[in-house]
């Protein structure tokens, strides 16, 4: 207890000793203390001001500001103003008239006159607005049906009807002896009855052309959608499933009981859905099903299969699969259509025959791990890049067949698929401008940390450098395309907003200053980013923090940062901006920092991201201790005090690190870990340990808490309890092994109102206080 009490006392000596003091208390307040930085930038509809969201005042929120030519400096918009730049705008290019919806009703605006004209409201509100083809027809979604509407005619027609459950037999009278007596005996009764049949034959033959009901049972309706010429209309089937939800227990609420949300489905199986992709014909008034059981490679099994038994001599069978929304061209006459086998390493392209409800394969991509990379969601119901250029025949999308994501075209008519871009390096971003014919990319040509900005024009095919310096750039072009708004950062330097003119090697203009006076006075460091080699010789990038000379203590801390594909190692602002500020004063006090972008981290392309395939603890847990090899043999670290810390999986990789290798780091801090994968979500653990059912042995070894009885050296683990990613039963579940097996060097954190991202300060404080105090008391030399 009594080394406890007076490590925080020589701590604020050594801190305040230093020529340049930095505070735990000032740095974990956050943006608080670096300033808040702007988000979500965005042009007005006639290009003349840029919108974003800020908080320069330090107030419990955010307001939107604007900036426009000749202003020193942003300023505050009403809340109306804020409120309509911020709407879903649809229009079709050059025209003056954009469509939107706004608390479900609809409007029309010109752009020109800047008029607001309120189309339809009804206490129904309408949703999933889409222009059609012809100029004036909009199309719309309300209670699960499709409607058309003239703008120029104000017409309105229901397309679909469609019902959930199942309709309702009318049935007919039963007969009785009175109703057969009666019949019998009155003329008046049987010449009422003919009449009866009379009108109901009369009715059939007069056909209506309103839809005709179409039920569609208990299943689960979505992703309707409609084709520009409004003739066809699709929409996705789901069966109804009864996953059993994790329940967290909430102890801190407003009326003092406890209360238990549910928060996530565990990886399963179970979690495997049937359904059917529909399509609903106009002329035909009639609904059909697509049959995709004649996809290439629809019944191949994994290779993993091969390491079970049971699994290696099961039957063939169609893979579970689902099928996005068509992305059409410009007058719906062709309708591509994007399918993913559910268990997320089988990608198809494919051509639909809407007409016919058959369709033509276009592209196959298949990866042993998971489907997944830049521009290609890693969850199987996410649609990727996909869309048509001006031709109206070619569509584009990326893929991973080469090892790095790149952008692809592929003409329907000629069946030619053509690579636009190559290289070592990955399509980060893809914007198409108004007239189809050129890209704008966001890319990491330069270095893997980097993200530049490029003009690509499909007819040469050359990349035509518009920002290319070191840092980040998230680029929102102008309606009119000749200025850009860019949101810029560096490594020691937050996000910022920019304007530039879209040229080649423009520059940039800053309109907004995020950075606090207090933040300024401190000289933040440029993390150097290094490269070494890992045992099995992939080169691996790290960011170094490395202390002056004399200050210089031989200890190292190791960060891990979460996420699992997620770059830290990089030439931007970190979102771990905390970690960031922790890590100067970490070197401030002598420590050496080291921040690997170990195996699974996000922009060193396919080998790299799938590096962590059935062994989460693996490849990713031994570029850590090559790491600390690397700081040993170059930087003369001593070998017996490095300790590593991280959160969410970066707390994995601390646990796996303090039971897998027991003695390799001489304290570990545990943020928020996962301690047994098959309790975690399943979109995201399923891709990468397949399923704990048809593939236990990945779940065994990737689990910490299945080596608990390795544990040596000091770990600390901290946890929110009101985390809704990974559970606070994941931590009371390893401490009970600890119990159970007795071990005594080690101790929880529990933080009680606070979920998966920390938010109030105290609790940052108090966190980063006990890993610091942890680092000092078990790395430094008495």
């Amino acid at each position: 207890m009594t080394k406890n009490i007076f490590i925080p006392i020589f701590l604020f000596f050594l801190i305040s000793g230093q020529s340049q003091k930095l505070k735990l208390e000032e740095i974990m307040k956050g943006e608080s203390f670096i300033g808040n930085q702007p988000t979500n930038g965005r042009w007005s509809l006639d290009g003349k001001k840029v919108y974003f969201e800020w908080n320069p005042k330090d107030e419990l929120g955010t307001s939107t500001y604007f900036w426009q030519k000749g202003m020193t400096k942003p300023e505050i918009v009403t809340p109306k103003e804020a409120a309509f730049s911020q709407l879903d705008f649809k229009t079709k290019p050059g025209s003056d008239i954009v469509y939107y919806l706004d608390k479900g009703s609809l409007y029309s605006y010109s752009i020109h006159s800047k008029s607001i004209k309120k189309l339809i409201q009804q206490s129904v509100p309408i949703s999933n607005l889409q222009l059609g083809s012809q100029a004036g027809i909009l199309f719309f979604e309300q209670k699960d049906n499709l409607f058309k509407y003239n703008t120029k005619e104000g017409t309105l027609l229901q397309i679909t009807n469609l019902n959930k459950g199942n309709k309702k037999e009318t049935k007919p009278e039963k007969e009785s002896f009175l109703s057969t007596q009666q019949k019998e005996l009155f003329q008046f009764i049987r010449d009422a009855a003919a009449k009866k049949e009379w009108n109901l034959a009369k009715e059939k033959t007069l056909k209506s052309d309103f839809a005709k009901e179409y039920f569609y049972g208990k299943d689960n309706l979505y992703s309707l959608q409609i084709n520009p010429n409004g003739n066809f209309a699709t929409f996705i089937l789901i069966e109804n499933s009864e996953t059993k939800q994790e329940k967290m227990e909430v102890f801190i609420t407003s009326d003092g009981y406890n209360q238990t949300p549910e928060t996530k489905e565990k990886v399963s199986t179970n979690n495997f859905v049937k359904n059917k992709f529909a399509i609903y014909s106009v002329a035909k008034d009639s609904v059909y099903y697509v049959n995709f059981s004649s996809l290439s490679h629809i019944q191949d099994t994994p290779m993993y299969y091969e390491s079970y038994t049971k699994l290696k001599n099961k039957p063939k069978e169609d893979k579970l699969i689902v099928a996005q929304s068509p992305v059409y061209n410009q007058d719906g006459s062709l309708a591509v259509v994007e399918i993913r086998s559910q268990d997320n390493k089988d990608r198809w392209l494919v051509n639909l025959n809407l007409d016919k409800g058959t369709f033509e394969e276009i592209e196959y991509q298949h990866d042993e791990a998971w489907i997944a990379g830049p521009g290609i969601p890693s969850y199987s119901f996410s649609s990727g890049i996909l869309d048509f250029l001006a031709d109206n025949e070619t569509i584009y999308f990326q893929s991973e067949v080469t090892g790095y994501s790149h952008l692809y075209t592929y003409n329907l008519k000629t069946k030619k698929k053509t690579q636009l871009t190559k290289g070592n390096w990955e399509v980060r971003n893809v914007t198409l401008s108004k007239d189809k014919k050129t890209f704008y990319l966001t890319t990491n040509t330069t270095h893997p940390g980097n993200r530049n900005f490029y003009k690509l024009a499909v007819a040469d095919g050359l990349l035509q450098p518009i920002l290319t310096k070191d840092g980040a750039h998230e680029v929102v072009v102008s309606p009119d395309e000749k200025s850009l708004l860019v949101r810029y950062s560096y490594k020691n330097i937050p996000w910022d907003f920019y304007i530039a003119d879209n040229k080649k090697n423009t520059s940039l203009h800053q309109i907004s200053s995020s950075i606090s006076e207090d933040f300024k006075k401190y000289q933040w460091r440029e993390p150097e980013i290094i490269t070494f080699k890992a045992q099995d010789g992939t080169s691996v990038n790290a960011r170094l923090y490395t202390p002056k000379a004399e200050i210089a203590n031989k200890a190292a801390i190791i960060f891990v940062h979460g996420a699992g594909y997620l770059q830290n190692a990089h030439n931007f602002w970190s979102n771990y901006y905390r970690e960031y500020m922790f890590h100067n004063l970490l070197t401030d006090l002598g420590y050496t920092v080291l921040d690997i972008d170990y195996r699974g981290s996000d922009g060193y392309g396919r080998d790299f991201r799938t590096g962590i395939y059935r062994f989460m603890g693996g490849k990713d847990l031994l570029d850590h201790i090559d790491g600390k090899k690397y700081l040993v043999e170059k930087y003369g670290i001593d070998t017996n005090r490095v300790g590593i810390y991280g959160g969410s999986y970066g707390g994995f990789i601390t646990l796996m690190g303090m039971l897998t290798t027991p003695g390799e780091f001489a304290s570990g801090a545990a943020l928020r870990s996962v301690t047994d994968w098959a309790h975690y979500n399943h979109g995201y653990t399923s891709n990468i340990l397949n399923f704990p059912e048809t593939d236990p042995e990945a779940y065994k070894k990737s689990s910490p808490i299945y080596y608990a009885d390795n544990l040596k050296g000091n770990l600390l683990m901290l946890h929110g309890m009101v985390d809704d990613n990974v559970e606070y039963k994941d931590i009371v579940r390893l401490s009970q092994r600890f119990i159970e097996l007795e071990k005594k060097n080690w101790s929880l954190a529990s933080f009680p109102v606070e979920a998966h991202g920390f938010k109030e300060t105290y609790s940052w404080i108090d966190e980063y206080s006990r890993i610091l105090n942890l680092f000092n008391s078990t790395l430094l030399k008495k």
